[in-house]
């Protein structure tokens, strides 16, 4: 595609022979599972995120899952979130028997609405999971007030934003769990699954590192039922590879977020917006527009990739029909997935690319 929506081989090209060479390492030493590299990543990823432990899971979805069980959530408990992400948040806290409970979302950020949260405890409520949204961070201190206020566990699902902020504070420096991925088109890739999983303290990664293993700490006494979640060393290998490179990545992503404001894509279409004190680090560009699907199929005619994410919310999947959402019960959230269409956004993106992007747009709205 003449511009793609995001260019993963950019990324790794440059880190090839880096790559080669901590592959043939890995495979030289013959240890696959839970070796060096997996403690390295943990490592390296709690030494950003004010030492706080960090156990390496086999996804982002098994992270969620294992976060959930860690903090005893279970069947029957309500766990609020957020309809607008991807399915695996609330197929998470279905996996384990809980029933999701959705709130709508802040109209600037997508985020989810802490006074909606507020206002949706109920007497079977456990724990709440914010999501930050291709990015941006949820109102996490607005959320862990409410939480501590109401005796709630908080998982914040990171999966989209390693390396953002919110009033100075790292994102997975706050909550009791915070949940990473590593899935390839992650602003913090990998070259497959990947997951991480940061806690609160060492009691409850212990928690984590044992349900990640079968519910073991040495294979040999099973202490409860919990999973075959292990990231591999390869992919931590290569993560570890990546990670000293993320911080550039973000800001080129920052900065291709700006060439959009400049080249007046506002014109056209609802810019994504960045709550003040908040650092959005740009998963996905999310813009929007009531001629969403006349721009997207301006885009693609011209080569330019745009797609849709999350047009069906959570509370409208037929999964979840039993729980008795319709349309119209979280408006603001119907609205972005109705009018959001993800334009390119990658860290390797330049200032003409952005520009060919607006002008296409333009002439596609007339």
């Amino acid at each position: 595609m003449g511009i793609p929506l995001m260019d993963i081989k950019a990324q790794y090209v440059p880190l090839r022979a880096q790559i080669d060479a901590t592959i043939a390492a890995v495979l030289d030493g013959g240890r696959f599972i839970l070796g060096p590299e997996v403690s390295g990543l943990e490592g390296d990823i709690s030494a950003r995120l004010n030492d706080r432990p960090c156990v390496g899971v086999a996804n982002g979805t098994d992270a969620l899952v294992i976060a959930l069980q860690a903090l005893d959530v279970g069947v029957g408990d309500e766990v609020i979130t957020t309809p607008y992400t991807f399915y695996a948040t609330a197929e998470a806290i279905a996996r384990i028997g809980a029933i999701p409970v959705f709130v709508d979302v802040d109209p600037a950020t997508a985020t989810i609405d802490p006074d909606a949260v507020a206002a949706a405890i109920g007497p079977k409520t456990k724990a709440i999971i914010p999501v930050d949204i291709f990015g941006h961070p949820a109102d996490m201190p607005a959320i862990m007030a409410i939480a501590e206020t109401h005796g709630l566990a908080v998982i914040e699902d990171a999966a989209q934003s390693f390396g953002a902020a919110d009033r100075g504070q790292a994102v997975g420096t706050v909550g009791d769990i915070v949940t990473f991925s590593f899935f390839p088109t992650k602003n913090f890739p990998g070259i497959g699954d990947g997951g991480m999983v940061v806690a609160r303290d060492a009691a409850l990664a212990e928690r984590v590192r044992r349900l990640r293993f079968h519910g073991s700490k040495d294979k040999v006494v099973f202490e409860e039922v919990g999973y075959n979640s292990r990231l591999d060393e390869l992919q931590a290998a290569v993560a570890r590879v990546f990670l000293p490179q993320l911080d550039t990545w973000n800001a080129n992503r920052r900065r291709a977020a700006d060439w959009y404001r400049e080249a007046g894509l506002d014109r056209y279409m609802t810019l994504p917006a960045e709550r003040p004190g908040a650092t959005h680090v740009y998963h996905l560009y999310v813009a929007r527009s009531a001629d969403r699907e006349v721009i997207r199929q301006a885009l693609v005619g011209s080569d330019i990739g745009a797609a849709v994410y999350y047009g069906i919310p959570m509370h409208l999947q037929p999964v979840f029909a039993h729980l008795g959402y319709t349309k119209g019960s979280l408006p603001v959230a119907e609205d972005h997935a109705d009018n959001g269409l993800a334009l390119p956004m990658h860290p390797h993106l330049t200032r003409q690319q952005v520009e060919q992007v607006v002008t296409a747009v333009a002439s596609a709205v007339g």
